[in-house]
């Protein structure tokens, strides 16, 4: 299973919210590159990073924090927040973005959203399924997690299944940022009733994020089939140590 640190970007520092909340922000580095390097030098080759401004925006803002990262670590980046237009993806990978995630596009232009499926390739693009927890699973959020939709989770994940979708990152919100452990039984449930598209006849690559708050839960997750892991407040509070993600990147 992957480990992917989080670095979320609200006017060019690295931040960590609650809940999505905008007026909870804590600015725990002003410098995002020196935080993506102390990730590096801990062995770790993937980074989540989440235009916060961009999100809330509709368009992307923090693209030179992008560039920066990118041409001065090797980490793979996947890159998300405000992706709504074909110039806004041909900036995240310009920028250096080896994957970009997309979340309130999928939900409110699915045409656009398919047809970056269709010309980049779903290696190229990831799912963003945020959600609100209810009785079903849980109902889609979009707009950097200000509005809730009427759609629901595991169907909106099987049917970008079957036009192409392989990797999904799946946030439960009441989780994130609450150092209150990841939703299991969502993950359990979403991988046990995954589809395989005869497209592309790959199974889902599901990436549990928020509510990360030991490190005790990551090989549970690993465990229960998630490919990816996206560890944000629990890094910068000192909960999980980056000496620990070493050690399970070398064992994995």
């Amino acid at each position: 299973m992957r480990i992917i640190p989080a670095i979320d970007i609200i006017d060019g520092k690295c931040v960590r919210l609650t809940k999505g909340d905008y007026d909870t922000k804590k600015i725990y580095n002003e410098n995002p590159l020196e935080v993506a390097k102390e990730f590096e030098a801990a062995g770790i080759e993937y980074l989540h990073v989440v235009d916060l401004d961009g999100a809330k925006s509709s368009e992307i803002i923090n693209y030179k924090v992008l560039e920066q990262i990118a041409s001065k670590t090797n980490l793979k980046i996947d890159f998300g927040g405000g992706l709504k237009s074909d110039k806004d993806l041909e900036i995240a990978f310009n920028s250096g973005a080896n994957q970009i995630t997309g979340g309130s596009i999928a939900v409110k232009n699915s045409v656009i959203f398919e047809s970056w499926i269709e010309k980049y390739g779903a290696d190229k693009i990831i799912l963003g399924a945020d959600f609100y927890p209810d009785n079903s699973g849980g109902k889609i959020a979009t707009n950097g997690w200000q509005e809730e939709s009427s759609l629901e989770l595991i169907p909106f994940i099987n049917e970008y299944q079957k036009k192409g979708i392989q990797y999904v990152i799946c946030t439960d919100i009441s989780k994130d940022g609450m150092l209150q452990g990841p939703s299991f039984d969502v993950y359990n449930q979403i991988l046990n009733e995954s589809v395989i598209s005869s497209a592309v006849e790959k199974s889902l690559k599901l990436i549990a994020s928020g509510g990360i708050s030991a490190f005790e839960e990551i090989p549970k997750l690993a465990e229960n089939g998630c490919e990816g892991v996206i560890i944000g407040k629990a890094i910068y509070e000192n909960k999980i140590s980056l000496k620990q993600l070493e050690q399970f990147i070398i064992q994995s």
